[in-house]
């Protein structure tokens, strides 16, 4: 049973509630997952945020959605797990911590990789937890007893086995490569975690001499400093101009080395002059061009963009200090033919932002062919279903061109490499404890690789590490596939495809079915929020200035899987007004209960009212229910907006009013019972949007069990079904609708009883408003209800309102003083033709028209459509009236 009313605030505030009942729920240790081997389990593994990381409109997106799913689940009864955990972020966490030691006048070096370690997991001690306590001020149901962190003991023995697993079947291998090199991280990046960005820039034109000769070729290039390093010059092999130069050899200018004149299909006849410089150390796809052509790799930067030994007399130079004095020297020998203005995409680190530096080093890599195939077949055969279904074909696009991927990192935070070097024979040993010596020549002099993993290597295990893997845990055994990922569209390549290869090999069984794929949270115009535009909003302002629930709906509705939502203030102003609004109705409800015992009453005395409110409410079931499988829940949270304000509180609250403070005591008991059971069973379908005030409410109601949140979802029964109570309310509420907006038109008070004449054309609208007359009376304030056949019978100076089946008369006699509404009605009609000749002469005007803003212009039209409609209503009740 509930509490009792008298002590229920007028005012609903959430900073009352949420705490306390978040408290209650982790006491009652209701977010803890069970096995049930009688049960399927409903699984979720949480995307993990950066320990690094601040709450943002993202996270609060992508965890809102995650927690409707699994308390929804977990009311239909399944064994329920949304397990939590945070990514230990490499790059991000050691740039923290480098900020940390450099006020103190440190750099990690001269802590050494020792004592940085223990400052980095101090930092994590002492702040890695801010976002976990974050998300519970959301209100996520997480099971907090099972939270993990990617760097975490069991977590990193996954992470090993899986790298000496990958590496004794041949798919893990170490070599020199092209890689992304961020000089201010000092780490290398994947494909995918360079942001490419349109920017303006130069093509500059450089001759190239051929040996011994007056002649030569121009080339043209985006980075004259890496020309230093060139060691051939490209053309097309059917370009007519370049066939008889290929073979021959030109002078690289400056560094008077000889290079060849290659032919390679790679390069576009169109691009600046047909011939392109190769500088395999230093472009990836240079870099290509060079292994087809056994070229020489001549790196002429170190890790800092700083020119090394092998450029020369620019040697000590950053690298953009070395382009001017570059370009100068080549103006000054008569080699620079021309600079020209250009557009074009630039690489930048997805961390700091800087421009990055394509350079050859040797690294560790995984072949990703093998991998992919079978990663690829389980989404096209449906196995793995992504929704919307459009980024099925990203996804597969992607893999289908996939590059090895490179998942050493220069850092020291993160999972070490499990590799050791032979300083004597160079043998490369991978294992899982320290080898005392050689196994190839019995030395024990060993390094150990410097490196660490790539972050997204062990986010890539997150689905199966979590669980137990390699063990066969009673977690992994019964919660692993899991059911669904809820992740952002721009993590796809890098975590959500490299959990699907990772647990079809290691697990031999998808991750998950379904991949629900969300947008991006923008500002109200439409921008990404980001810190240099200052557009971001902090989801705790609005948890404490609105409430967590209001957070959540705002969020809730309006959202369609895969699509950008914008983040307007007015939209949360509405969710709190409906919170507000349900508070209120619920209030009035829980004050109005008194005597009502809880018991059932049988829907065969029902009134229409409570039959049609009693069918609405189960077919709101089946539709919110509906779009919750459909993963719709931006569609089921605005059935559930509508029913709960127009249905429930605007109409039959309304409806009840009469009955319970009527003398019937059954009728009474019965609109007691429909309230209660209504509003009980409503809050149930809402309690995964908005789970403070539903909990809240629901304890006061009479109700079964501790929490509405292990409470049973609703479901759908036939017997619940009316569609004739349906029907007849719905004319009902058509013809009250009509005489209210009459009366708004008119101005005629509540006070007013008005009489109402209805010419009845259809024979079941006549039968509704029969059986609804008692509702017109009291809902639209009507003294009496007059049926008429003919039309000749309709009375004089009456406003109508015309309904299907039906025509409703409200004789203005007696409600209105007609003189006097004639006179208003003169008087607006003048008013309103001189607004008219105001606006239609501005629209005339060819000035106005070309000097003003389009905005400007459009709202005038507007406003003369709008003063045209008022005209003509007007006219007509002038009509009427005379």
């Amino acid at each position: 049973m509930g509490k009792s009313a008298d002590n229920i605030p007028t005012v609903y505030d959430p900073k009352n509630v949420e705490e306390k009942w978040y408290k209650f729920w982790e006491d009652k240790n209701f977010f803890r997952a069970e096995i049930d081997e009688n049960k399927e389990p409903f699984t979720i593994v949480i995307p993990p945020p950066n320990v690094t990381g601040q709450l943002h409109m993202g996270h609060a997106l992508n965890n809102t959605l995650q927690d409707i799913l699994i308390r929804w689940k977990r009311m239909q009864g399944y064994p329920t797990l949304w397990l939590p955990g945070t990514d230990h972020a490499g790059i991000a966490t050691e740039a923290k911590v480098k900020e940390q030691i450099a006020e103190e006048g440190l750099t990690k070096y001269d802590l050494g990789r020792e004592k940085f370690l223990e400052r980095v997991w101090e930092w994590k001690e002492k702040y890695g937890r801010t976002i976990i306590n974050q998300l519970k001020k959301l209100g996520c149901s997480c099971d907090w007893s099972r939270e993990r962190f990617t760097m975490d003991e069991g977590c990193s023995r996954a992470v090993q086995e899986v790298f000496i697993r990958l590496y004794e079947k041949g798919l893990i291998y170490r070599g020199d490569y092209i890689i992304n090199w961020c000089p201010t991280c000092q780490t290398t990046l994947s494909d995918i975690e360079v942001e490419h960005k349109q920017e303006e820039a130069h093509l500059w034109y450089i001759r190239y001499y051929f040996k011994d000769s007056d002649r030569y070729l121009t080339v043209a290039t985006t980075r004259p400093e890496t020309m230093l390093g060139d060691t051939a010059v490209a053309v097309n092999p059917e370009d007519e101009r370049f066939k008889e130069l290929i073979g021959r050899t030109v002078i690289l200018p400056i560094m008077n080395r000889e290079i060849p004149v290659i032919a390679d299909d790679y390069v576009d006849p169109q691009f600046g002059t047909g011939a392109v410089k190769v500088t395999p150390a230093h472009d990836p796809n240079d870099f290509e061009i060079g292994l087809r052509h056994n070229l020489e790799q001549i790196t002429v930067m170190d890790n800092n963009g700083i020119m090394n030994e092998n450029a020369g007399k620019y040697r000590g130079m950053e690298r953009y200090e070395c382009r001017k004095a570059l370009v100068e020297e080549l103006k000054r020998l008569g080699l620079l033919e021309k600079i020209e203005d250009i557009s074009h995409s630039v690489g930048h680190c997805y961390r700091c932002d800087t421009v990055i530096e394509p350079m050859v080093s040797k690294q560790w890599f995984v072949k990703m062919k093998p991998l992919a195939r079978p990663a690829i077949q389980v989404v096209d055969d449906g196995r793995i279903k992504f929704v919307p279904e459009r980024f099925t074909k990203i996804y597969i696009n992607w893999l289908e061109n996939i590059k090895d991927w490179c998942i050493s990192r220069q850092l020291w935070w993160g999972h070490r490499i499990p590799a050791w070097y032979c300083d004597k024979c160079g043998e490369i040993i991978v294992s899982k404890t320290e080898p005392e010596e050689c196994s190839k020549c019995g030395s024990q002099q060993l390094s150990r690789d410097p490196d660490v993993l790539d972050t997204w290597f062990s986010s890539a295990l997150w689905p199966f590490s979590t669980l137990g893997w390699p063990d066969e845990t009673e977690d992994l055994k019964y919660f692993y596939p899991t059911s669904v990922l809820v992740t952002g569209y721009d993590i796809i390549f890098f975590w959500v495809a490299r959990m699907i290869f990772s647990g079809l090999e290691f697990m031999q069984d998808i991750p998950f079915k379904y991949v629900v794929v969300t947008g991006l949270v923008r500002d109200s115009q439409g921008r990404k929020m980001s810190k240099s535009l200052g557009n971001g909003i902090d989801p705790l302002d609005v948890i404490r200035d609105y409430g967590a629930d209001t957070l959540r709906f705002t969020l809730s509705t309006g959202n369609a899987p895969g699509n950008d939502m914008r983040f307007y203030w007015e939209r949360v102003e509405a969710s709190r007004n409906f919170a507000n609004k349900i508070w209120n109705a619920s209030r009035f409800v829980m004050m109005n209960l008194e005597g009502y015992d809880g018991a059932e009453i049988d829907p065969e005395g029902f009134s229409m009212a409570d039959k049609w409110i009693t069918s609405r409410v189960n077919t709101l079931t089946r539709e919110v229910t509906r779009a919750l499988n459909n993963f719709e829940i931006g569609i089921a949270a605005q059935k559930l907006y509508d029913f709960i304000w127009s249905e429930f509180c605007d109409w039959y609250i309304e409806l009840a009013k009469t009955r319970l403070y009527g003398n019937d005591t059954h009728d009474k008991l019965t609109a007691q019972y429909v309230l209660a059971s209504t509003l009980e069973k409503t809050l149930r379908l809402l309690h995964p949007f908005m789970p403070y005030i539903t909990e809240e409410i629901w304890q006061h109601l009479p109700h079964k069990g501790e929490s509405i949140m292990v409470a049973p979802w609703p479901e759908y029964v036939e017997d619940l079904n009316f569609p004739e109570a349906e029907e007849k309310m719905g004319i009902v509420m058509d013809a009250i609708k009509g005489i209210r907006n009459i009366r708004g038109e008119m101005n005629i008070p509540p006070s007013k009883k008005a009489r109402a004449v209805i010419r009845v054309t259809g024979q079941e609208t006549g039968a509704a408003l029969r059986d609804g007359e008692n509702y017109i009376k009291s809902l639209a304030h009507v003294s009496s209800l007059e049926y008429i056949d003919e039309i000749g019978n309709v009375p004089e100076k009456a406003m109508a309102a015309v309904i299907t089946g039906a025509e409703i008369y409200l004789p203005l006699e007696g409600l209105v003083d007609i003189e006097k509404e004639i006179e208003r009605l003169k008087k607006e009609k003048k008013n309103l033709e001189g607004e008219l000749a105001r606006i239609n002469g501005k629209l005339a005007s060819k000035g106005f028209l070309t000097k003003a803003p389009a905005e400007v212009v459009q709202k005038e039209k507007e406003k003369k459509k709008d003063y045209q409609d008022r005209m003509k209503k007007i006219i007509q009740r002038l009509e009427m009236l005379s």
